[in-house]
This record gives C-alpha cells, structure tokens and sequence, in this order.
C-alpha cells in the first residue's frame, strides 16, 4: 500500500521524468524557518551551500503547482517541494543493460557487474532503472526485486506501476526459482552439496551483514559444478532473500567469492570502480509463473563468469 501510494504520488508530480530520472520530493514541515532556502540549507548540510542557492537561483526547485522557488521565497510549511537529484562526478559505468525480454508488462535485463540497479547514494544516472527508463521510453518503469550493484545478471521490471505488486508477491511468497553462480576457492574438508542456513543481521554503522547466533533467517543450497584449478565454479540457489546473503554465505563457509571487497573484510573504495575486477558472481537464471499472463516463465542471463584456472 505505501509502495502503491508512493508511485500514484510521483505520476502526479509537477515535474516529468527527466533522461529516466523521475523527480524527487521533500516535505516541509512546521519548523522556525521564515525563508525557504534558509530550511534547504539545514535540511541537506550535506549538498555545497553554493551548489544549493544556485538550483534556487536558476528555478530548479518547484512547490506542488509547479512554480519555480527563488533565493526570497517565504517558507510554507505542510507542503512538499519537487526538484531532480544530482550526483555530481558520477562514474560512468562502460557496460550495456541488454534487454532479454519486453511485453506490456515486464521487462527483463541482463545487468553488468558495477551497475546499480536502482538510483541510491552515489549513484543516479549510472543505474539499471534510469538507464531502461530512458532507454526503452517507460518513465514508469519499476523494480520487481533488485541485484547488488557488484552481481550481474537478471533483473525484473515492472511496465505498468499497478501491476508491480502480483510480481513483487512471487518474491514475497517464495514462488520464485533463482539460480546464481559463483567463482570461489576449492576447500577439500566442505561436504557439498549443501544447504546453508544462518541468522544474519547488519553490523553495527556499517552497510555489510554478519552471521549471528539466533533462529535461521537465510538459506542457500549451495553445489560444486566444476573445479578450476584451485578454484571452483560454484550453483547457489537462495531460498530466502537477505541482502548480501550469497557472498556472507561463502565467507561463513571459508570460500569467499572471487573479487568480493566486502567478505570476509571490506576493502578501500577506491576498489569499487576497477572494472577489471568484477565480483564473481552472477545470477544465472529465474523462473516463476507470471502472474498476468499466467504462463511459465524461465529467463537465462547470457554473461559468463571469468575462466580461472
């Protein structure tokens, strides 16, 4: 429901989608302000206080009418302005997001390693939903679930917003079958096949997860299909959906995938944009009935992971 009422809001925004990037809202609440740009200025400390007067100066901020906000504009508590987020410096991301199915309703991609799949923190323009957006023409378009922006491989949208939730309740339910696959070190003691299960829970400040004692809340069926050397080419079939699940699972395990600059200990930053270093994981195939056109539906990524040996 609030998903449902937060899409109705921005259809009725005062500003369309602009290159895929639908705007952005913010409330203004009863406070002490008595002019609008001086609320701005405490309400993002982060953004440069010159980068902010400017984008009022040039009209970029419009209230629920429309009308452009200017460096004197009074403060008017209890309604919502609109404006477009900018991310300054943003890394382009040198990979495509082909389309591998579209109808009236979904629309399937094969995203690349480094490619976030919603706009978040850093990112914007250098994500799979702005780019589809933009691309394929549908302001609209939604996510029915999402990758890391580290994992390659199939993502879902939706086309029409009021048919997002029959989607996103496949996920929900569990009526889903996704299969990933995985470069990660051979450990001859791990009995495999398996099913992993462990209680996880985010750390403390940070944006990772971690293992901790408590009732399972995550499980993986995890299987070798090939040895590589020293490494081996590993199936993982989630059965539940916790973030970072696969790659805190193969840590716990003492087979952390190859490339991951998070598990077992994360690393700089500045290892996050080396695009010869993608995370060896990818999510291989997803399989569901659709819950519109009720047919079978079975979805192959067409990227490979690297041939270590």
């Amino acid at each position: 429901m609030k998903q449902a009422r937060r899409i109705a809001f921005v259809r009725n925004a005062p500003l369309p989608a602009r290159d895929g990037v639908a705007p952005s809202r913010v409330y203004l609440p009863d406070g002490p302000w008595s002019l609008l740009r001086d609320f701005l200025l405490d309400r993002f400390p982060h953004v440069p206080r010159e980068a902010l007067l400017e984008r009022l100066a040039r009209g970029d901020i419009v209230n629920e009418s429309g009308d452009a906000q200017t460096l004197d504009s009074p403060y008017q508590a209890l309604g919502w302005l609109w404006y477009y987020r900018e991310v300054p410096d943003e890394v382009h991301v040198p990979f495509d997001v082909p389309v591998l199915f579209r109808d009236d309703y979904l629309v399937v991609a094969d995203k690349p390693h480094f490619l976030a799949s919603i706009p978040g923190g850093r990112y914007l323009r250098e994500t799979a939903l702005v780019r589809l957006r933009d691309a394929l023409n549908l302001p609209e378009l939604s996510p029915i679930h999402r990758l890391d922006r580290d994992t390659a491989g199939i993502l879902l949208f939706c086309a029409k917003p009021e048919s997002r939730g029959a989607y996103q309740a496949l996920f929900q339910s569990r009526d889903v079958r996704k299969e990933y696959e995985a470069i990660a070190p051979l450990y001859a003691d791990l009995r495999l096949p398996r099913v992993h299960r462990s209680c996880l829970a985010a750390r403390a400040g940070h944006f990772t997860m971690r293992e901790v004692p408590g009732e399972p809340n995550s499980e993986t069926e995890i299987e070798l299909l090939e040895r590589l050397g020293e490494w081996g080419r590993y199936r993982l079939c989630p059965h539940t959906g916790r973030k970072h699940q696969l790659r805190v699972h193969m840590s716990a395990l003492g087979i952390p995938i190859r490339h991951d600059d998070f598990y077992p200990e994360l690393q700089p930053y500045a290892q996050a944009h080396d695009f010869s270093r993608p995370l060896q994981l990818l999510a291989r195939s997803i399989e569901f009935v659709d819950p519109v056109s009720g047919q079978q539906r079975r979805f192959e990524s067409q990227r490979s992971l690297d041939r270590v040996v």
